[in-house]
């Protein structure tokens, strides 16, 4: 018989391959089976011979399938079944698995054939399962473990922004320590220079008043009134100059506690420049001149009168303390439409250079001045006062050379 002739072939051919291997005619009926494909399938003794191949196929496989074994006899080519999508193959005992096939068309006396090639890969699929699993638990850990990354790099954030929040606090905590440390410092400095101008600057004064007052209950002849009256002049001179530093710690008391007032005014600046020249005449050392204002006249200022007077009468003052006998001092005014300028130029010891920038704290006297009487607080006030009122104060100085200081205040105050 030609079956019997084809079979043995067939035995010859693929008896001892440890794959399944199958071949179907070309009615799909089944015409030989290797042991290896009978006992995937479940089948032993030659059971698949003559079956048709849906036998071994899954039912819900079978209607697609006729369509691809069409296809495949008309090509006539070798190819791997199922590429790009899974196959099955469907057990005795009606369970399924899966495998891989390959199809090669044979021609045996004439007749046309297929022989597939199976290999079960229920092990091999359960390993991929067991790997994707395995794959998805790690891609969920690593999905969970970057929820928990982001939720602690937010924390430590957060973290950071606390740090920096309380390092902030702390500069600013140790800032106002040191502020008010230097601020205490300051405060223990101007204590010491305080009691030592009280000291120095009251006692000196007050020994003199004393001195003279004793001398005067001596002098009872008419004959020894000149000498009197000297006497009643220094006393006069004492008292004049003690007021006057007890009127500057009043001023300092006021302007750091803000309970200065300004009592604004419309005034010629001849009658201030007028009342600060009186008043310095009787301080003049001899020979001394001072050179009045030119072109002033006309000129008016809206401004507290009494600190104007006070601002250029310290300046004048100054500028005849510390200038030599024989000396001039000149007075210089400007005005413009928004601002008066006075300037007060002398011929005296000036300034060192390295006590400049001090001369306007409270307290403070240059170096070629400590033994001139004055307390140190003059300019700090008339400075306090003009910033109050919108205006400023600087000067030029050089040792030995003399100096010129200068105010400049608005003509109109903002009230």
């Amino acid at each position: 018989m030609i079956f019997q002739n084809v079979k043995d072939v067939f035995n010859v051919l693929f008896e001892a391959v440890s794959e399944g291997v199958i071949v179907v005619d070309k009615t799909q009926h089944i015409v030989a089976a290797n042991q290896s494909a009978e006992s995937m399938f479940g089948y032993t003794d030659n059971d698949l011979i003559g079956k048709h191949l849906d036998t071994l196929i899954p039912k819900p496989y079978r209607a697609n399938h006729q369509s691809h074994v069409d296809g495949f006899m008309k090509q006539q080519k070798k190819r791997q079944m199922g590429k790009g999508r899974d196959l099955y193959g469907a057990h005795k005992d009606g369970n399924s698995f899966p495998v891989e096939a390959g199809l090669n068309p044979l021609q045996i006396n004439g007749e046309d054939y297929v022989m597939a090639l199976v290999i079960d890969i229920s092990v091999r699929k359960k390993q991929e399962e067991e790997l994707q699993e395995l794959n998805n638990e790690l891609e969920r850990k690593v999905i969970a473990r970057t929820e928990q990354l982001s939720e602690t790099v937010e924390e430590l954030k957060l973290a950071n922004q606390k740090r920096d929040i309380e390092i902030q606090k702390r500069i600013e905590a140790q800032n106002k320590i040191s502020n008010a440390l230097k601020k205490e410092k300051e405060l223990n400095d101007l204590k010491t220079k305080f009691l030592s101008l009280v000291s120095h600057e009251f006692k000196t004064p007050l020994s003199g008043i004393l001195t003279s007052a004793m001398l005067l209950s001596k002098y009872k002849l008419e004959e020894q009134q000149n000498r009197r009256d000297k006497h009643i002049k220094i006393i006069t001179d004492k008292v004049h100059y003690l007021n006057n530093i007890l009127n500057d710690f009043l001023s300092i008391e006021k302007l750091e506690t803000g309970k200065v007032s300004y009592k604004f005014s419309n005034f010629m600046l001849t009658k201030v420049v007028d009342e600060v020249i009186y008043n310095a005449n009787m301080l003049l050392k001899e020979g001394q001149v001072i050179k009045y204002p030119e072109n002033i006249d006309g000129l008016f200022l809206y401004q507290d009168e009494k600190i104007v007077e006070l601002a250029l009468g310290n300046l004048v003052h100054n500028a005849i303390k510390y200038s030599p006998e024989h000396s001039e001092i000149s007075i210089q005014i400007t005005q413009d439409e928004s601002i008066t300028t006075f300037k007060v130029i002398d011929e005296g010891m000036g300034i060192p250079e390295k006590d400049q920038e001090q001369i306007f704290n409270r307290y403070f006297r240059s170096e070629n001045a400590l033994l001139i009487q004055g307390t140190g607080i003059g300019l700090n006030i008339v400075k306090s006062h003009l910033n109050n009122l919108g205006g400023e104060i600087s000067f030029s100085s050089a040792e030995e050379k003399g100096s010129t200081f200068v105010i400049k205040i608005p003509n109109k105050a903002k009230e």
